[in-house]
Parts: C-alpha cells; structure tokens; sequence
C-alpha cells in the first residue's frame, strides 16, 4: 500500500509563492501517474496538475497554467507543485494523489488516482 504526506502549506500574501512537497512510501513510485488537486470550502474537489512516472510529461489546470509547475524526483519518491504569483482563488486544502503501480500517465480524473494524501492547507490572503 502506498502512503503518502503533503507538507509546505501555508499562509502567504497574494502574489507570493508556495512548494508543496509529497512523500510517498511503498513501491514503485516511478511507475506511478502522480497528481495534486484541491478542494475548496463549499466546492468539488479539482484538478490542479499531474506528472507521469517518468516524469517527462506534465498536464496542469488552466486555471494555474504559467503559475503552477508540477515535478517529481523518483530517486526521493517526491512529487512537488511550485506554486508562484498566488491568488486568494487558490486557497484551498491540496490533495497529492497516486495512481496504481504501472499506471504511468498523467490524468486529470481523480476516479484514475488510487492513494491521496492527508491534504496540506494553502491560504492565500489579500
């Protein structure tokens, strides 16, 4: 079973820059799609990035495009999102996510995520 801890939420001032980092234990980590999303209060939870096994392909939400870079060291079994220029619209609590061993590709879907993460809280202020 895969296991997985957030850290690196906060409080920060909008236009300033947040780096979520996520564990992850167990197998294979490098075989594994990996993915953040997050859930505001009241709200569904979303897509925010996703990153590939290997680490080569990367998809984010449109909403973070050119502020949000997703990436991953395999030799860590980390995955990080670096969130930059931040506005109140992303405060929400940040979800990592896992897929299954050998399910390799960076989806947007949470259904194609097995393990989540605790969550960290991300709150930016005005």
């Amino acid at each position: 079973q895969v296991q997985l801890v957030e850290s690196g939420g906060g409080l920060v001032q909008a236009g300033g820059s947040l780096r979520l980092s996520c564990v992850a234990s167990g197998p294979t980590f490098s075989s594994r799609g990996m993915g953040w999303f997050r859930q505001a209060p009241g709200k569904e939870r979303e897509f925010v990035a996703a990153i590939s096994g290997s680490g080569t392909t990367t998809t984010v939400a449109a909403s973070v495009k050119g502020r949000f870079t997703i990436s991953r060291d395999n030799a860590k079994s980390t995955v990080y999102l670096q969130m930059n220029s931040l506005t109140p619209e992303d405060t929400a609590v940040y979800y990592c996510a896992a897929r299954l061993t050998s399910f390799a590709s960076a989806e947007t879907e949470t259904y194609k995520y097995k393990y989540w993460g605790q969550g960290t809280q991300v709150t930016v202020s005005s």
